[in-house]
């Protein structure tokens, strides 16, 4: 596996294999690896494309009170993995390199940035999309894979994709959950024992809400109080947001007929957790 932290030698690297004809993927994480970005990894090298992952925690997209100090690291580890895993160039920059000069150029999404963690998280997402944009002009990649776990985060990168025409064809991953149901998250290891048994009351919600619908359930409130109470009444978390939106463009849905997103944010202690699950007779994005 080839390892860089400067553009100028990534773009050298890239260049000369797609001179040997190769198609290029990129996996953008901010490291601090678990299975679920290995599951990426995995899809990436179904295309049989160069697969180049970027590790770079992104300091646009913290808040000043979130915890971009605290977020985990240890890229020696994370490079182990994913050599281990097949990934053929990994790309971990520092903040001077991706940031050479204060940032006057930003990219927003309109309208999918204003609701669930965007209403939460005001300016998150314009950090996200900037530096992916960044990262998709420097790799110029063909395929570009992400995780379904960050839902709203998908939708937005492919929308960003299609607006401005870039040539690049965006794959989500399905999430990836522990045994016991918990989505796989570099977070998970600031919870305690017991805040990380009280977080799997994500997934169950979630699964109760699929339960109604399937039982025939149609009425998005109908869901999102279920979700509200069940989340209060057996766990101390605290809900950020429990919410059906429309799984296409994250809209308000009061009947459900069509794919939905059923979408939560709550926090256990100081870590926040996201969670989501697609229902629909074609929950696809």
């Amino acid at each position: 596996m080839k390892r860089t932290s400067y553009i100028s030698e990534l773009r050298e690297m890239l260049a000369l294999e797609r001179s040997r004809g190769r198609k290029i993927a990129l996996i953008p994480t901010m490291g601090y690896l678990h299975q679920g970005h290995l599951a990426l990894v995995e899809r990436a090298k179904q295309t049989g494309a160069f697969v180049v992952l970027s590790i770079f925690i992104n300091p646009l997209q913290f808040g000043p009170n979130e915890d971009y100090a605290n977020y985990p690291r240890d890229v020696e580890r994370d490079a182990h993995l994913v050599e281990a895993a097949g990934v053929d160039a990994l790309f971990h920059p520092t903040s001077e390199e991706m940031y050479p000069s204060p940032m006057v150029t930003f990219v927003e999404v309109g309208q999918l940035d204003t609701v669930l963690c965007g209403a939460k998280r005001p300016g998150h997402f314009r950090g996200v999309v900037t530096v992916v944009c960044k990262l998709f002009h420097i790799v110029q990649p063909d395929f570009a894979f992400f995780g379904q776990k960050d839902y709203q985060q998908f939708l937005i990168i492919q929308r960003m994709v299609r607006d401005l025409n870039l040539p690049i064809e965006v794959c989500p991953v399905p999430i990836v959950r522990e045994h016991d149901g918990l989505a796989l998250s570099s977070r998970n290891i600031f919870l305690t024992s017991e805040q990380r048994q009280q977080a799997l009351i994500l997934s169950q919600s979630l699964n109760e809400a699929e339960r109604l619908w399937r039982a025939g359930e149609r009425s998005a409130r109908v869901l999102e109080r279920r979700l509200r109470e069940q989340i209060t009444r057996e766990s101390q978390g605290v809900i950020d947001y429990a919410e059906v939106r429309n799984a296409q463009d994250l809209s308000e849905v009061t009947n459900i007929e069509s794919p939905v997103v059923i979408a939560l944010a709550v926090r256990f202690g100081s870590t926040r957790l996201i969670d989501n699950k697609v229902i629909g007779v074609e929950a696809r994005v």
